[in-house]
């Protein structure tokens, strides 16, 4: 009997990507529910409770019900929403951060989806603290850019939208500058950092795709750590399937750090670009949909079902 997954939320940005990269599948039964009962309570939590894997893809307090609804059942479930990410009970669905993490998947009832950005960030900046390239005090800042489908349909509307022709903006738009980011919880908890980073995330005038800057100045670094933070990198992902480190690019262009290199994949890519003053500039690249989102939600359901985990996913 194939096991049998339910996507919560298929109609969504999110949930409908996953739909699209898990349809075809023959080693999975993929539930799904009428279009007139889409939006029943009882119908929902039905063919949530039948589900092996039920795949969240809902606003933050429609998961925290959803999650109620599962807690007395065999359904275990997969979050794509910020609502359990920093919550105990919850695993944290990043396979590659840290040696563990994907048999405590494989094990989990309960897996937390990361978010786009700090996806990026988590696996750049934790090696270097695990390798003491950098302290946990160390003040971090990050500029990330995504594409406008990171903020959902509202967002996508807004920039495909005719009335204020963001379209044909030619340069980035920040945002969220007013306030702590939603995001910022996970990027503290889970880099190992004793204080928030300051972030500053910016929208571009492009679907999908992010990049992610983190710029380390040569005096927060450790003595000759500007050598090895490559070699550290390189060494902790030269075995993942879905990380690359490229290597150092001495001479760069304006096409060297494109947003949107990694777009329909699940594949991180990380570049390191060492300053001659010592400083250091990590970037990571990936699809803000892909292993920003769906992609990474398809690799925790793989592990969860016991299946090869590249399966369905494109590197």
């Amino acid at each position: 009997m194939l096991p049998k997954v339910y996507i919560d939320g298929h109609v969504g940005t999110t949930g409908l990507r996953i739909r699209e990269w898990l349809a075809g599948r023959n080693d999975i039964e993929l539930l799904t529910l009428a279009e007139a009962q889409r939006k029943s309570d009882t119908a929902r939590r039905a063919v949530l409770n039948e589900a092996d894997v039920a795949i969240l893809c809902l606003p933050d307090a429609a998961s925290r019900e959803a999650a109620e609804w599962a807690a007395h059942t065999n359904t275990r479930l997969i979050d794509a929403s910020t609502a359990h990410r920093v919550e105990d009970g919850w695993v944290y669905g990043l396979p590659e951060l840290q040696p563990g993490q994907r048999e405590a998947i494989r094990q989990a009832k309960y897996v937390a989806n990361p978010g786009c950005y700090p996806s990026a960030f988590l696996l750049l900046v934790r090696p270097l603290l695990e390798a003491g390239l950098l302290e946990r005090q160390t003040p971090i800042s990050i500029h990330a850019l995504s594409g406008y489908s990171g903020g959902g349909r509202p967002l996508i509307e807004k920039w495909e939208g005719a009335e204020l022709g963001l379209g044909s903006l030619v340069y980035e738009a920040p945002y969220a500058l007013e306030r702590v980011h939603k995001h910022v919880p996970e990027m503290t908890q889970y880099s190992l950092l004793d204080n928030a980073p300051y972030f500053v995330p910016a929208v571009g005038p492009f679907r999908c795709g992010m990049r992610v800057q983190v710029p380390i100045h040569t005096g927060l670094l450790q003595r000759g750590a500007g050598d090895t933070i490559w070699e550290v990198l390189w060494e902790r992902y030269r075995h993942e399937p879905f990380v690359r480190v490229l290597p150092n690019e001495q001479q760069t262009n304006e096409r060297s750090f494109d947003p949107q290199a990694c777009n329909d994949t699940n594949r991180l890519d990380i570049h390191v670009a060492p300053h001659p003053a010592g400083h250091v500039l990590l970037i990571g690249i990936l699809d803000n949909l892909g292993k920003g989102a769906c992609g990474v939600a398809i690799q925790n359901l793989n592990l969860m079902l016991a299946l090869p985990e590249p399966t369905g996913l494109a590197a």
